[in-house]
């Protein structure tokens, strides 16, 4: 199909074991956009035919066992008829029909003219790079943990014991919040203090993703409170507030340092089958879109598995070029522990976060051992040892690999 006009396209997947799947696309194209069509006078149509969405290809795959057959269905979508802003398209496209039986959205394809709308990440993977110093290695990401009814000097303590592993980022626990105990601008002042400190000590840079909460019409001001105190990163449960959240926090000339986006109640979307948001469309894609530039993930590894397929399919929405935005950084958590390394960069390569709260706080030696046992495993990868022969001669790693193990599949 030849569209002149700018149009913005979706595909879904419906699964129905008797519909006539061409014939439901056409009602999916006409439904979503005129309402109407077979009625309207001719005068009528002349008129909404710059609004009327188009089937652009409806590929069934049969199947004789009962709730697999189904179709993906592509529909073309009018620019004409929606503002530029992502809740805008998501209505149009999956608003309703969101709810209509076995139906699940699997991608997306704005137009040019909609995609120009975002600048998505202010840093991305080679701004978060430039940041840290550095170029030639996955980054490591320690969880800030056991937060909650913690005063700041407990809170500064472990922050600096994470920063004295070598870690490159520490995140908030993303179920922190503004409280008595640790207010915003004490707690980053307390964290970005450690972290001057463990600096001094290692000599490596450190971004901290501080908790960016509130209501939705405070958050601005609270990133600018959370900077003007110190902070050089933000983290963002991007799915409690929405994507156009994240998108007027990343288009903010004052908010100036990058966002890493939580996937807070992401399970509610994308892991059925038949329902909700595909994985790669809502972790990846949209993410980057609106101006994440690190997205976490459920690794295909730990505690809260997504499938591997499905994991690398995030990755490559972060990061292929046939996007505008900045390509942005990978974030496979949940579970992770040093004998995963080599799995992670061996799926994932150079262009990933290796991401840990357990793996870093569970180490015997205690967390800055954890984020030592880390950058060990990532050291070994690169220069084509075993973890065991680097273990060896690395006291931390060998550590972990005794209590956890190494991975190989």
């Amino acid at each position: 199909m030849s569209l002149s006009a700018s149009y913005s396209n979706a595909t879904y997947r419906l699964y129905d074991d008797k519909a006539d799947f061409h014939k439901k696309a056409q009602s999916i194209a006409v439904g979503l956009t005129v309402g109407s069509w077979t009625d309207l006078p001719e005068a009528a149509k002349e008129q909404m035919q710059k609004h009327l969405g188009q089937v652009v290809s409806v590929d069934v795959s049969e199947s004789s066992n009962p709730g697999e057959r189904y179709a993906d269905i592509e529909i073309a979508y009018p620019d004409a008829n929606f503002s530029r802003d992502i809740p805008a398209f998501l209505v149009t496209a999956f608003g309703k029909l969101s709810m209509d039986g076995r139906i699940k959205l699997i991608d997306i394809r704005p137009s040019a003219d909609f995609l120009s709308a975002f600048p998505g990440p202010k840093f991305g993977v080679q701004g978060i790079r430039d940041l840290l110093g550095v170029h030639d290695r996955p980054l490591v990401m320690s969880i800030f943990k056991s937060v909650i009814g913690q005063e700041l000097p407990n809170l500064r303590e472990q922050f600096l014991q994470q920063a004295l592993g070598g870690v490159d980022l520490i995140k908030d626990d993303e179920i922190l919040f503004e409280n008595p105990l640790s207010p915003l601008e004490k707690r980053v002042e307390a964290c970005m203090s450690a972290a001057r400190e463990a600096e001094q000590a290692t000599g490596q840079k450190l971004l901290y993703f501080t908790n960016l909460t509130g209501s939705t019409f405070q958050l601005k001001d609270n990133a600018k409170r959370a900077i003007a105190a110190g902070a050089n990163g933000l983290l963002f449960n991007v799915l409690a507030y929405g994507f156009d959240a994240l998108a007027e926090l990343a288009a903010d000339p004052d908010i100036s340092v990058p966002i890493a986006a939580h996937p807070s109640l992401a399970g509610a979307l994308y892991p059925s089958m038949h329902h909700g948001i595909s994985a790669p469309l809502l972790l990846g894609k949209l993410m980057r879109i609106a101006g994440a530039d690190l997205s976490l993930f459920p690794s295909p590894y730990g505690s809260v598995v997504m499938p591997k397929a499905e994991n690398l399919a995030v990755k490559e929405a972060l990061l292929t070029p046939s996007l505008p935005q900045k390509p942005a950084m990978p974030v496979p958590s949940a579970g992770i522990h040093p004998g995963l390394v080599p799995l992670i960069m061996g799926d994932f390569g150079p262009e990933v976060v290796v991401n840990a709260g357990g793996g870093v706080h569970g180490h015997p030696g205690g967390p800055a051992a954890g984020g030592r046992a880390f950058r060990q495993a990532v050291d070994a990868v690169k220069t084509g040892s075993s973890l065991v022969q680097y273990a060896e001669r690395h006291k931390e790693l060998k550590q972990a690999i005794e209590l956890w193990g190494i991975r190989t599949s």
